[in-house]
Protein backbone atom coordinates (compact mmCIF):
# COMPACT_ATOMS: atom_id res chain seq x y z
CA UNK A 1 0.00 0.00 0.00
CA UNK A 2 1.14 3.67 -0.95
CA UNK A 3 0.43 6.35 1.40
CA UNK A 4 0.35 10.02 -0.28
CA UNK A 5 2.31 12.49 1.95
CA UNK A 6 2.58 16.06 1.38
CA UNK A 7 5.08 17.10 -0.87
CA UNK A 8 8.31 16.89 0.69
CA UNK A 9 11.51 19.19 0.15
CA UNK A 10 14.05 20.72 2.59
CA UNK A 11 11.60 23.99 3.51
CA UNK A 12 8.43 21.31 3.30
CA UNK A 13 5.95 20.50 6.65
CA UNK A 14 9.21 22.39 8.64
CA UNK A 15 6.80 23.96 11.29
CA UNK A 16 5.30 20.17 11.93
CA UNK A 17 8.97 18.73 11.73
CA UNK A 18 10.75 21.21 14.08
CA UNK A 19 9.73 19.63 17.57
CA UNK A 20 9.94 16.10 16.12
CA UNK A 21 13.52 14.87 17.07
CA UNK A 22 13.01 16.08 20.60
CA UNK A 23 9.37 14.14 20.89
CA UNK A 24 11.26 10.90 19.23
CA UNK A 25 13.90 10.27 22.03
CA UNK A 26 12.07 11.85 24.85
CA UNK A 27 8.27 10.45 24.30
CA UNK A 28 6.19 7.40 23.07
CA UNK A 29 3.23 9.52 21.87
CA UNK A 30 2.23 9.44 18.31
CA UNK A 31 4.36 11.72 16.21
CA UNK A 32 2.70 14.40 13.88
CA UNK A 33 2.19 12.93 10.89
CA UNK A 34 3.66 12.30 7.72
CA UNK A 35 6.53 11.45 10.77
CA UNK A 36 4.59 8.91 12.56
CA UNK A 37 4.34 6.52 9.69
CA UNK A 38 7.65 7.24 8.30
CA UNK A 39 9.96 7.13 11.57
CA UNK A 40 7.66 5.46 14.66
CA UNK A 41 8.94 1.86 13.78
CA UNK A 42 12.28 3.52 14.24
CA UNK A 43 11.75 4.20 17.58
CA UNK A 44 12.46 0.67 19.29
CA UNK A 45 13.70 -2.92 18.24
CA UNK A 46 11.46 -5.82 18.59
CA UNK A 47 14.71 -8.13 19.24
CA UNK A 48 17.07 -6.18 21.53
CA UNK A 49 17.92 -2.50 22.81
CA UNK A 50 19.24 -1.45 19.88
CA UNK A 51 17.69 -0.31 16.46
CA UNK A 52 19.20 -0.24 13.56
CA UNK A 53 18.02 0.84 10.24
CA UNK A 54 19.65 0.58 6.61
CA UNK A 55 19.32 4.06 3.69
CA UNK A 56 19.97 3.30 0.20
CA UNK A 57 18.80 5.85 -2.46
CA UNK A 58 18.60 4.71 -6.28
CA UNK A 59 17.38 5.28 -9.39
CA UNK A 60 14.46 3.33 -10.41
CA UNK A 61 16.17 0.38 -12.12
CA UNK A 62 18.53 -0.14 -8.69
CA UNK A 63 21.20 1.61 -9.34
CA UNK A 64 23.20 3.90 -7.12
CA UNK A 65 25.75 5.21 -9.13
CA UNK A 66 26.39 5.12 -13.09
CA UNK A 67 29.23 2.75 -14.61
CA UNK A 68 31.90 6.25 -13.75
CA UNK A 69 30.67 6.18 -10.16
CA UNK A 70 28.88 9.42 -9.89
CA UNK A 71 25.99 9.61 -7.81
CA UNK A 72 25.27 12.92 -6.84
CA UNK A 73 22.63 13.19 -6.52
CA UNK A 74 20.31 10.21 -8.04
CA UNK A 75 17.89 11.50 -4.95
CA UNK A 76 16.32 15.06 -5.77
CA UNK A 77 15.62 17.41 -2.64
CA UNK A 78 12.74 15.05 -0.90
CA UNK A 79 15.22 11.79 -0.71
CA UNK A 80 18.01 14.38 0.23
CA UNK A 81 15.45 15.59 3.05
CA UNK A 82 14.49 12.08 4.36
CA UNK A 83 18.53 11.08 4.75
CA UNK A 84 18.78 14.36 6.89
CA UNK A 85 15.78 13.37 8.88
CA UNK A 86 17.06 9.90 9.58
CA UNK A 87 20.21 11.72 10.76
CA UNK A 88 18.76 13.68 12.90
CA UNK A 89 16.62 10.83 14.93
CA UNK A 90 20.11 8.74 14.90
CA UNK A 91 22.51 8.20 17.72
CA UNK A 92 24.99 7.59 15.08
CA UNK A 93 25.66 7.44 11.40
CA UNK A 94 28.06 4.60 9.64
CA UNK A 95 29.94 4.46 6.36
CA UNK A 96 32.19 2.44 4.97
CA UNK A 97 35.93 4.01 4.14
CA UNK A 98 34.71 3.42 0.52
CA UNK A 99 32.24 5.94 0.56
CA UNK A 100 34.36 7.95 3.00
CA UNK A 101 37.06 8.46 1.07
CA UNK A 102 34.98 8.64 -2.18
CA UNK A 103 32.69 10.84 -1.46
CA UNK A 104 34.18 12.92 1.25
CA UNK A 105 31.03 13.44 3.26
CA UNK A 106 30.25 15.69 6.27
CA UNK A 107 27.47 12.94 7.65
CA UNK A 108 26.35 16.64 9.98
CA UNK A 109 22.45 17.41 9.42
CA UNK A 110 22.18 20.26 7.63
CA UNK A 111 18.43 19.82 5.33
CA UNK A 112 16.33 20.21 8.25
CA UNK A 113 16.05 20.73 11.66
CA UNK A 114 17.79 18.44 14.16
CA UNK A 115 21.02 17.30 16.13
CA UNK A 116 23.55 15.89 14.15
CA UNK A 117 24.37 12.51 15.14
CA UNK A 118 28.04 10.79 16.03
CA UNK A 119 29.63 9.99 12.83
CA UNK A 120 31.51 6.25 12.50
CA UNK A 121 33.84 5.43 9.37
CA UNK A 122 34.54 1.48 8.71
CA UNK A 123 37.97 1.36 8.73
CA UNK A 124 39.11 -1.99 8.96
CA UNK A 125 43.08 -1.00 7.70
CA UNK A 126 43.58 2.47 8.67
CA UNK A 127 43.20 3.81 5.05
CA UNK A 128 40.84 7.14 6.46
CA UNK A 129 42.71 10.46 5.97
CA UNK A 130 43.46 12.77 8.88
CA UNK A 131 41.75 15.32 6.68
CA UNK A 132 38.71 13.86 5.78
CA UNK A 133 35.37 16.15 6.52
CA UNK A 134 34.34 13.50 8.36
CA UNK A 135 36.68 13.96 11.04
CA UNK A 136 36.24 17.85 11.22
CA UNK A 137 36.47 18.95 14.93
CA UNK A 138 32.94 20.45 15.42
CA UNK A 139 31.62 18.67 18.96
CA UNK A 140 30.43 15.95 17.90
CA UNK A 141 31.40 12.63 18.53
CA UNK A 142 33.50 10.83 15.60
CA UNK A 143 34.59 7.24 16.07
CA UNK A 144 36.91 5.10 13.48
CA UNK A 145 36.50 1.21 13.59
CA UNK A 146 39.70 -0.72 12.89
CA UNK A 147 40.90 -3.89 12.80
CA UNK A 148 42.44 -5.43 15.93
CA UNK A 149 46.19 -3.92 16.29
CA UNK A 150 45.70 -1.30 13.63
CA UNK A 151 46.30 2.13 14.93
CA UNK A 152 45.40 5.17 12.39
CA UNK A 153 46.99 8.44 12.85
CA UNK A 154 44.24 10.32 13.28
CA UNK A 155 43.55 13.46 15.95
CA UNK A 156 43.96 12.31 19.91
CA UNK A 157 40.10 12.87 20.15
CA UNK A 158 38.80 10.93 17.09
CA UNK A 159 37.96 7.65 19.35
CA UNK A 160 39.54 4.62 17.76
CA UNK A 161 37.60 1.22 18.30
CA UNK A 162 39.40 -2.11 17.77
CA UNK A 163 37.39 -5.11 16.49
CA UNK A 164 38.48 -8.28 15.44
CA UNK A 165 38.39 -9.06 11.41
CA UNK A 166 38.81 -12.68 10.56
CA UNK A 167 39.01 -12.62 6.78
CA UNK A 168 40.01 -8.94 6.69
CA UNK A 169 36.57 -7.72 7.69
CA UNK A 170 34.64 -6.97 10.35
CA UNK A 171 31.57 -8.58 11.42
CA UNK A 172 28.24 -6.26 11.60
CA UNK A 173 27.60 -7.63 14.57
CA UNK A 174 30.83 -7.22 16.10
CA UNK A 175 30.20 -3.40 14.71
CA UNK A 176 27.01 -3.19 16.87
CA UNK A 177 28.56 -4.84 19.57
CA UNK A 178 31.16 -2.64 20.14
CA UNK A 179 28.85 0.65 19.64
CA UNK A 180 26.41 -0.28 21.79
CA UNK A 181 29.05 -0.96 24.64
CA UNK A 182 29.72 2.81 23.83
CA UNK A 183 26.00 4.09 24.34
CA UNK A 184 25.55 4.24 20.79
CA UNK A 185 22.03 2.07 20.48
CA UNK A 186 20.52 4.09 17.80
CA UNK A 187 22.18 3.33 14.09
CA UNK A 188 21.72 4.55 10.64
CA UNK A 189 24.11 2.24 7.73
CA UNK A 190 24.00 4.92 5.41
CA UNK A 191 26.65 3.22 3.00
CA UNK A 192 28.09 2.20 1.06
CA UNK A 193 26.22 -0.29 -1.30
CA UNK A 194 29.12 -3.02 0.51
CA UNK A 195 28.49 -2.20 3.81
CA UNK A 196 24.50 -1.97 4.09
CA UNK A 197 24.82 -5.64 1.77
CA UNK A 198 26.86 -7.06 4.21
CA UNK A 199 24.62 -5.63 7.14
CA UNK A 200 21.50 -7.00 5.53
CA UNK A 201 23.05 -10.19 4.86
CA UNK A 202 24.32 -10.78 8.49
CA UNK A 203 20.74 -10.26 10.01
CA UNK A 204 21.96 -6.98 11.04
CA UNK A 205 19.27 -4.38 10.49
CA UNK A 206 15.85 -3.50 12.05
CA UNK A 207 14.54 -1.33 8.61
CA UNK A 208 15.68 -0.80 5.20
CA UNK A 209 14.97 2.89 3.63
CA UNK A 210 15.30 2.53 -0.35
CA UNK A 211 14.49 5.87 -1.36
CA UNK A 212 13.90 5.07 -5.52
CA UNK A 213 14.29 8.53 -7.84
CA UNK A 214 11.99 9.26 -10.69
CA UNK A 215 14.88 8.24 -13.33
CA UNK A 216 16.59 5.17 -14.99
CA UNK A 217 20.81 5.08 -15.18
CA UNK A 218 20.60 1.73 -17.25
CA UNK A 219 23.98 0.58 -15.86
CA UNK A 220 25.87 1.28 -12.86
CA UNK A 221 26.17 0.73 -9.01
CA UNK A 222 23.47 -2.08 -8.00
CA UNK A 223 22.30 -1.02 -4.45
CA UNK A 224 21.81 -3.91 -2.77
CA UNK A 225 24.30 -6.80 -3.64
CA UNK A 226 23.61 -10.60 -1.87
CA UNK A 227 24.49 -13.88 -2.15
CA UNK A 228 23.09 -15.61 -5.55
CA UNK A 229 20.08 -17.72 -5.19
CA UNK A 230 18.53 -20.10 -7.82
CA UNK A 231 15.34 -20.14 -7.31
CA UNK A 232 12.38 -17.30 -6.50
CA UNK A 233 11.45 -18.65 -3.59
CA UNK A 234 15.00 -18.20 -1.90
CA UNK A 235 14.51 -14.86 -2.04
CA UNK A 236 14.77 -12.50 1.31
CA UNK A 237 10.79 -11.36 1.56
CA UNK A 238 10.02 -8.35 3.98
CA UNK A 239 6.85 -6.51 4.81
CA UNK A 240 6.65 -3.48 3.34
CA UNK A 241 5.70 -0.12 3.09
CA UNK A 242 5.70 2.99 0.10
CA UNK A 243 5.58 6.48 0.99
CA UNK A 244 5.36 9.03 -1.86
CA UNK A 245 7.49 11.70 -0.89
CA UNK A 246 6.86 14.21 -3.65
CA UNK A 247 8.17 13.01 -6.56
CA UNK A 248 10.27 10.01 -5.15
CA UNK A 249 9.12 6.93 -3.43
CA UNK A 250 10.05 5.97 -0.02
CA UNK A 251 10.20 1.92 0.54
CA UNK A 252 10.42 0.99 4.23
CA UNK A 253 11.24 -2.74 4.33
CA UNK A 254 10.69 -4.27 7.74
CA UNK A 255 13.85 -6.95 8.76
CA UNK A 256 13.31 -7.20 12.15
CA UNK A 257 12.39 -10.94 11.08
CA UNK A 258 16.01 -11.67 10.29
CA UNK A 259 17.42 -9.45 12.63
CA UNK A 260 19.99 -11.38 15.34
CA UNK A 261 20.27 -10.23 18.62
CA UNK A 262 23.54 -8.36 20.14
CA UNK A 263 24.35 -7.78 23.22
CA UNK A 264 21.65 -8.17 25.86
CA UNK A 265 18.17 -9.09 24.47
CA UNK A 266 15.14 -7.65 25.37
CA UNK A 267 13.06 -9.85 28.21
CA UNK A 268 9.62 -10.73 27.36
CA UNK A 269 6.85 -9.66 29.43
Amino acid sequence: MTHQDEPDDPGGNAERWFQVPSKFRTSLDPLPQPWEDRFGPLRRSAVDHLVVVGQIGQSIDGRIATVTGHSKYINGPAGLAHLHRLRALVDAVLVGIGTAVADDPLLTVRRVAGPSPARIVLDPKGRLSPNARVLDDDGIRRLVITAEGVRPRLSSNVEIVEVPAPGGEVAPAAILGALAERGLARILIEGGAHTVSRFIAAGCLDRLHVMVAPTMLGSGQAGITLKPIQTADQALRAPMRAHLIGEEVLLDCDLSAQRVAIGRAKKST
